[in-house]
């Protein structure tokens, strides 16, 4: 667990889109790991939604992305978004 957030850290640094990011890491951990299924879940604050246009402070962006037996088995994907709070209308995007 402790180097999901060096996992997350290095594919954050290039610039691109929070959903990219969200399946750059399900794939890394895929195919790193080799679980039976993954699922990433990836709130994030974005500055240009604090800092400029609408000036909204605290505005979170959710984003998921589920790959094997989370996407495939429809117990294990509740359970899963369950856990996240993805369940509870957090707004996710599904990739």
């Amino acid at each position: 667990m402790s180097k999901s957030a060096r996992v997350v850290e290095h594919f954050a640094r290039r610039l691109q889109v929070q959903e990219r990011l969200t399946c750059q890491v399900a794939d890394w951990l895929d195919h790193e790991v080799q679980p039976k299924g993954v699922g990433v879940v990836l709130v994030a604050e974005h500055s240009c939604m604090s800092l400029r246009g609408v000036q909204k402070a605290g505005s979170t962006t959710v984003t998921s992305a589920l790959r094997g037996l989370v996407r495939e088995d429809s117990r294990t994907r509740q359970e899963f978004l369950a856990a996240t709070g993805v369940d509870r209308g957090l707004g996710a995007r599904r990739a």
